[in-house]
């Protein structure tokens, strides 16, 4: 009885929205109740978790939150969508809290920070401490998918990596905040490529990198030699760019289902209900932590992610898997002449970071090895320390979904980020008359 109680209401829904529940014949009620039960597809269909289809402010608003939505103009024209988290639904908005830039790693978006939920997101932890927390967006990304002039059915739209993102998005980002808020300073943490971002930025554009009161990198990515992705099989063909665009796409990363299945099988070792882990390039390409990984967040993520990048993105990574070294972009030696005067493409100068930066990384992490890392953090000149995970097998994608997250991770950073909380506050100023300049395109608030 109880059965048919609750599949009363659901078997006339998905008679209207499913053609081939409509267009059957069944003996009797049962039968239906029956035939819903045990398709899969209805089930799914029937029984979707909603935040598997919200878009990041939807999805804040649900947890409790307000959120806006902010586009930003880079200067070479690709339009950024920014998330911010000002506060929690019915309690007055404070105008003075300090800012704090979440940004995301590889074939990812700013849903990252917030997929676990209140309480267990870091975005909501940060919320909750009072900061105002901005969520950023990279070009190519779900969010970050336009250009003043370009399509993204246009090559040229795609023709970036994380050196551009570097210099051109984070840049952006930071002096929209501070000009918005009209703050001298924020704080920043990046996961994954949003580390990797930072430091092209800090490098080679000091005068926003001064914006910045200090860095926290979660899984840094800068060397990448010593990495155990499954992306270093592909590294040895970074030149060959006919068989990298046949299998792997000219333009977005989108890479063909038996590449992603031959590439899981060199770091997937999954049971069936798992299959769907194994058939999405970030977890095929970052690893996956069967005991810090909650399963009933799978189908949200799976919803969210890959959230796209560029081809040549994935090509840069690989460069530095041949090389060992963190440089711009390699376009060969005569191309390389045409844009840096140089037969080989100019390495990035960590030494003249002066960011205050610190890392938090694993042992089993994938993408930044420990040995990668110290080399890093040996080449950084202004330290708040490294920070290493007490979990053997905490991985990549662990510092954003890990169950044990918030006590192995983010109560050490978060104690870190405490020093420089008020120090922000206390350097922010109220400019009269002042100019929101010209990369700020527009704003949306989501009450």
């Amino acid at each position: 009885m109880l059965q048919l109680i609750l599949l009363l209401p659901l078997a006339n829904y998905v008679r209207c929205e499913l053609p081939d529940i409509a267009s059957r014949s069944f003996n009797n009620n049962n039968d239906m109740y029956d035939y819903i039960a045990n398709n899969e597809t209805v089930a799914e269909f029937a029984f979707r978790d909603p935040d598997v289809d919200l878009p990041t402010p939807d999805l804040i608003r649900r947890a409790g939150y307000y959120a806006e939505a902010h586009v930003v103009q880079t200067a070479d024209g690709y339009l950024l969508t920014l998330h911010r988290i000002p506060g929690s639904l019915g309690s007055p908005v404070e105008t003075n809290k300090p800012s704090v830039i979440l940004q995301h790693g590889l074939l990812a978006s700013s849903a990252d920070w917030v997929i676990p939920g209140k309480g267990k997101g870091l975005a909501y932890i940060l919320s909750d401490l009072g900061y105002d927390v901005w969520l950023g967006n990279a070009r190519g990304n779900t969010y970050s998918r336009a250009h003043t002039n370009l399509s993204v059915s246009d090559s040229k739209f795609w023709n970036f990596t994380w050196h551009e993102m570097g210099v051109y998005d984070i840049p952006a980002i930071i002096e929209y905040i501070t000009s918005y808020k009209k703050e001298r300073s924020l704080l920043y943490v990046g996961h994954s490529m949003g580390t990797t971002m930072f430091y092209v930025m800090a490098s080679q554009r000091p005068d926003v990198a001064n914006k910045v009161r200090a860095m926290f990198s979660l899984a840094p990515v800068a060397y990448v030699n010593h990495l155990k992705s499954p992306i270093r099989i592909v590294a040895p063909f970074a030149r060959d760019i006919e068989l990298i665009v046949h299998f792997f796409g000219a333009d977005e990363f989108l890479p063909q289902g038996f590449i992603l299945r031959f590439l899981a099988k060199y770091g997937c070792d999954v049971n069936v209900s798992e299959e769907k882990i194994c058939a999405n390039s970030l977890f095929v390409l970052c690893g996956f932590d069967k005991e810090q990984f909650n399963d009933t967040l799978l189908p949200t993520i799976l919803g969210h992610t890959p959230a796209g990048a560029s081809t040549k993105t994935l090509i840069h990574y690989a460069q530095g898997i041949n090389t060992g070294q963190f440089r711009q972009y390699d376009y060969g030696e005569k191309k390389n002449l045409e844009i840096y005067h140089n037969a080989t493409p100019p390495e990035y100068d960590l030494s003249k970071i002066q960011v205050p930066v610190a890392l938090h990384y694993s042992d089993n992490d994938w993408l930044a090895s420990v040995t990668d890392v110290d080399r890093l953090y040996q080449a950084l000149p202004v330290k708040l320390g490294k920070y290493r995970v007490n979990f053997p097998k905490f991985n990549h994608l662990d510092f954003l979904w890990g169950v044990d997250a918030p006590k192995l991770v983010y109560e050490k950073l978060l104690s870190l980020m405490k020093k420089y909380k008020q120090e922000v506050k206390k350097r922010r100023f109220y400019a009269r008359n002042h100019s929101f300049g010209a990369n700020i395109a527009n704003h949306t608030s989501y009450p």
